[in-house]
């Protein structure tokens, strides 16, 4: 009875385990509920309360995962960052459909970050000089991330 009841609480254990479909980072959010990133296009203010997106990965920062980009819609990206620098993604992420959390606005960002995000991706002194003027865009606070597994 001792050996059975072992056996069946590891194959429930195995199952929870292989059941799992995500990594997850940052706060552990649920992968149900989330709408496509497109929907945020062209929308310049938004309610304070966390949604729910999912979007697949354009690029991540090359030096620490530190933050991602997601396509939107018509060739346009987002820039997620994660609240407080809590946590990170896989520097391999990118072409992944991606679920996340948090809150979404239009920023402004400076020259001085722009091209601080251009060096984070690997690019080279020429590019990262040609970024003159601030950029308007919309941005993401994430939670929390769900990154598929492979």
């Amino acid at each position: 009875m001792k050996n059975l009841f072992i056996t069946i609480l590891f194959l429930g254990l195995t199952s929870v385990a292989f059941g799992q479909k995500y990594d997850a980072f940052g706060k552990k959010i649920k992968p149900k509920g989330s709408t496509e990133a497109a929907s945020l296009k062209g929308k310049t203010t938004f309610e304070p309360a966390p949604v729910k997106i999912e979007g697949e990965v354009e690029s991540v920062c090359q030096a620490a995962g530190c933050w991602m980009k997601i396509k939107t819609a018509d060739g346009q990206t987002m820039r997620v960052t994660f609240k407080d620098y809590g946590f990170f993604v896989p520097k391999d992420i990118a072409g992944k459909k991606v679920i996340f959390e948090g809150i979404p606005a239009v920023k402004t960002t400076s020259v001085a970050e722009l091209q601080h995000y251009a060096e984070d991706a690997g690019k080279s002194k020429e590019e990262i000089a040609k970024i003159t003027t601030p950029k308007t865009e919309l941005t993401f606070v994430a939670d929390g991330v769900l990154v598929p597994k492979n």
